[in-house]
């Protein structure tokens, strides 16, 4: 068994529904009622987004480095 490690975004939409994606993988998404149901949701959506590119023979894309910038505006 692989272990990954990806970094997730989550934000809320205007009907107050927390939206998580993966960029690393691609269309990987999920939303949830609650922001710890949207982490549970988007880790589980990683876990089936992995296990359909093993099965399909794709490699499972890693993440090299993960930057994060301050902007003052």
């Amino acid at each position: 068994m692989c272990r990954y490690k990806y970094t997730i975004v989550i934000e809320q939409d205007e009907d107050g529904i927390y939206v998580a994606s993966c960029p690393a993988l691609q269309g990987c998404y999920t939303q949830g009622d609650t922001y710890e149901e949207a982490i549970a949701n988007i880790k589980d959506a990683i876990k089936l987004h992995i296990e359909a590119r093993k099965s399909l023979g794709e490699p499972v894309p890693l993440e090299r480095a993960v930057e994060e910038v301050e902007i003052n505006a």
